[in-house]
């Protein structure tokens, strides 16, 4: 029925949502469709949305106008964390013809029965506590994969809306895990980023082995060359996860962990399961165990109670620590959440300053990090992506390189020697 018919993707927010994405596209392409760039004409468009931030609900809006524009007659489907929070408002927007919950996104090549735009938008959901888990990972990039291992979070921060567009933790198993690891391998995918909301909180569906098991088993693959750990909690890294991380060839130096805020007051009103303290101590006990290991992570600004005091204590934590770079997320009100009704209301101003602040900071972190490692060796593997006659890639540590471009070394892993930080903070390498 859908052969010829083109589909076009649009994804927002996290790497789970990139992962969950290519798992829709494969499905829709096993009944006929064929995949095309967002920005030309298609029979149908397919936008997954976040909700961390207000900026990701008005971007939704943005895209749909675009896909509407790009083919006015397009059958249009939203799907994603917005979709499941917000199905009513979203069903309200000129041009929408589906609006899918969380458990139904991969159900939509059942709920697809032509692309007759629709005069009432269809609205399929279930109530969050019903949510089931399913496997997806990415392909759309040769280079890596983003492979799920987990979904939803029991841990209720008073600023996240994630519990409620994706309910409570839910797993994989360590089985169907190695199995999708292997059908990545057979796509000749060199790297794999192990992705979901809460990953420290993997227990094997089947079993509860945790994610220090799961790590042990995806070591022994060999048709992989490298993981890396996406976001993971700073009370969930266990002793047993850096120990792991520093012995093995194939997880790479690289850890992203949320700090949120360095002060205790605040962290305390956001309801994070750890204090200053303990962050230290596991950023400390990385560095000193991991050789060359990078560690990044998510601060949020302006968070109802953040003083000028308490934002200063953030900053000087930042800069007391072996840090290699941030990601500054501005608070931002999110209906239904506890920190809607906080006292201490920082104002735009104030929180557009102090995310300026931490992002210059950032700059310099990485910068730091980046001329820490100059005239260095390291192995890299590189992308596909031709840019202004360059070649890039990162290293194990995580450093951006570039090279200029040869066809022969795209989707490889080379040994390079790190020579010069280029005017754009990239990296300039040479082969070895």
């Amino acid at each position: 029925m859908f052969d010829n018919k083109k589909v076009a993707f649009y994804t927002l927010g996290c790497k789970l949502n990139f992962s969950e994405t290519s798992t829709i596209g494969r499905q829709l392409v096993n009944i006929g469709f064929t995949k095309t760039e967002f920005e030309k004409k298609a029979d149908l468009y397919v936008i997954n949305t976040c909700s961390v931030t207000e900026n990701a609900n008005r971007e939704c809006r943005r895209i749909i106008r675009k896909a509407k524009k790009n083919s006015p007659e397009a059958f249009i489907v939203v799907t994603g964390c917005f979709a499941q929070l917000k199905p009513k408002e979203i069903s309200d927007i000129e041009g929408v013809d589906m609006v899918l919950g969380a458990n139904e996104k991969f159900n939509l090549p059942k709920l697809l029965t032509d692309l007759k735009t629709l005069e009432t938008t269809q609205v399929h959901g279930c109530e969050i506590n019903d949510l089931d888990y399913f496997s997806s990972y990415s392909l759309t990039d040769r280079t890596r994969s983003f492979m799920k291992i987990q979904d939803g979070c029991d841990y209720p921060c008073t600023y996240c809306t994630i519990p409620l567009a994706r309910g409570k933790s839910r797993c994989d198993s360590i089985d169907n895990i190695i199995e999708n690891a292997n059908d990545i391998a057979d796509k000749g995918i060199k790297e794999i980023v192990i992705t979901g909301v809460n990953i420290g909180e993997f227990k094997d569906k089947n079993d509860n082995r945790n994610f220090s098991d799961l790590i042990k088993e995806l070591d022994k693959l060999e048709r992989i060359e490298r993981y890396r750990i996406s976001s993971i909690e700073p009370n969930l890294i266990s002793d047993e996860v850096i120990k792991l991380v520093k012995n093995s060839e194939k997880f790479m130096p690289h850890f992203h962990i949320p700090m949120q805020s360095g002060s205790d007051i605040v962290l305390g009103k956001m309801k994070r399961r750890y204090q200053t303290k303990l962050y230290r101590t596991k950023i400390e006990k990385i560095v000193s165990e991991v050789k060359d290991v990078c560690i990044g992570a998510d601060v949020i600004v302006g968070f109802p109670g953040e003083t000028n005091e308490e934002f200063d204590k953030t900053l000087n934590f930042i800069k007391d620590l072996p840090l290699s770079y941030l990601h500054v997320f501005t608070y931002s009100e999110r209906e239904n959440t506890p920190a809607i009704d906080m006292d201490g209301v920082v104002s735009k101003s104030d929180r557009a300053d102090r995310s300026k602040q931490l992002r210059i900071l950032s700059n310099k972190l990485q910068r730091a990090f980046y001329e820490k490692y100059l005239d260095t060796e390291h192995t890299a593997l590189f992308e596909q992506e031709n840019k202004e006659g360059y070649l890039f890639g990162f290293t194990d540590n995580y450093i951006k390189i570039k090279i200029p471009f040869q066809s022969t070394i795209c989707r490889t892993k080379k040994q390079v020697k790190l020579i010069a930080i280029d005017d754009d903070g990239i990296m300039k390498a040479e082969l070895l």
